[in-house]
């Protein structure tokens, strides 16, 4: 199949992958509104390019975390990705160094931290999760900075796990069930099962590590998801300078003004997500506070956006609204699943060259160049109120 775009990537991904995992991988919460939300947010957003501009030579160099990269994306952090190829994190973290750009790891990974950075010498960082035994967390940090992971994403969205309904539809629970249903899903993507089911189900072996646990998934999960610290809060962010020496950036920010509060607590930045519409359905597209977000940031700190980009031309939307860089999550995957390494290159070299072509078409040279002048239609900035520091 030719992939001309990374809606091609998706449907290669969609045919190789059993029902559970592409369930996994594609699914919303709920009624996937929130996920419908945030490419329709893209959609919304019209152009107003300068045209006779000197568009010869063009620049997409920018800094992401105050590290340089060749152009304003990361690839984001996503859990269980041993279930689309085997080697997944090792493979995404090549694939971002030979890109330019940084990779960020999942708590819930499945290949180890120490095995990606034995695989790419690029700027990685780090996502967090946090269980109620903080010395959980606290050692995957020490880890990852013996391991020199740059950068620090906790992600704030998650206390409990948002309702999943295609997880009770194709049967997917940790550890899986041997239901007729899944061993007949299993058995009708004989390819998926000769490159990745025969090795059996991909184990959370970071958090393994980190908590001292056992092989058996069943009990990773259960830390993953069960034992997750819901008593975190904005004082934690003191807790989190005692142990990460690097940058830090709070993940999961879907208000203005929640995001003014993680600047007063000294967040180096911030990404501005709802989890792919995978937490909370109802909620906002991040698109829709970016302009609000970026009018009240402090000089100096970053602001990263994800969620719905499918397009080189979403991320200069993203940017000209004040985002300094987007996170890549599907679109990645689509090609990790759809063809591997090369599948990852594919849908990143995509992108890179669409984003080139919507530069030169709306007459800008430079990521400086890519405003709000150059949308027809954005969002006003919006006076918020913040959490005083505690």
């Amino acid at each position: 199949m030719v992939h001309s775009n990374v809606a091609d990537y998706r449907e290669s991904a969609r045919r190789y992958l059993p029902d559970f995992a592409w369930s996994y991988l594609e699914g919303g919460a709920e009624d996937a509104v929130t996920m419908r939300r945030n490419r329709a947010a893209y959609e919304a957003i019209a152009f107003a390019p300068q045209v006779l501009v000197d568009v010869s030579r063009i620049s997409t160099q920018t800094t992401l975390a105050g590290n340089p990269a060749a152009w304003p994306a990361v690839i984001g952090p996503t859990g269980l990705n041993g279930l689309y190829c085997r080697g997944a994190e090792e493979t995404l973290a090549r694939a971002a160094h030979a890109a330019g750009l940084p990779f960020a790891l999942s708590t819930a990974s499945t290949s180890l931290l120490e095995d990606v950075r034995a695989a790419s010498d690029g700027d990685l960082w780090l996502q967090l999760y946090v269980q109620q035994d903080r010395r959980i967390a606290e050692d995957i940090m020490a880890r990852a900075q013996a391991a020199r992971f740059s950068t620090l994403l906790l992600t704030v969205d998650t206390p409990v796990t948002g309702q999943r309904d295609h997880y009770a539809r194709t049967g997917f629970t940790l550890p899986l069930r041997w239901t007729p249903t899944l061993l007949w899903d299993i058995a009708r993507h004989p390819r998926w099962l000769a490159t990745v089911g025969v090795h059996g189900v991909p184990q959370l072996v970071n958090l393994a590590r980190s908590a001292q646990l056992g092989p058996g998934i069943e009990a990773q999960a259960a830390a993953l998801g069960r034992q997750m610290d819901t008593s975190l809060d904005w004082r934690d962010i003191a807790w989190l300078r005692r142990h990460w020496h690097g940058k830090i950036f709070i993940k999961g920010i879907q208000t203005a003004a929640d995001a003014a509060s993680a600047f007063a607590h000294e967040a180096d930045g911030v990404v501005l997500s709802n989890h792919g519409g995978r937490q909370l359905d109802g909620a906002q597209s991040p698109l829709d506070i970016l302009a609000h977000t970026a009018s009240i940031a402090p000089r100096g700190a970053d602001i990263l956006v994800d969620g719905g980009i499918r397009r080189g031309s979403d991320i200069a939307k993203a940017v000209a609204l004040g985002a300094r860089g987007v996170l890549l999550g599907r679109a990645p995957l689509y090609g990790l699943a759809a063809n591997g390494g090369d599948g990852v290159r594919g849908v990143l070299a995509l992108l890179r060259n669409e984003l080139d072509i919507c530069m030169r078409l709306l007459g800008c040279t430079s990521m400086a160049a890519l405003t709000a002048d150059r949308l027809a239609t954005h969002a006003a900035p919006l006076n918020v109120t913040t959490t005083t520091p505690a």
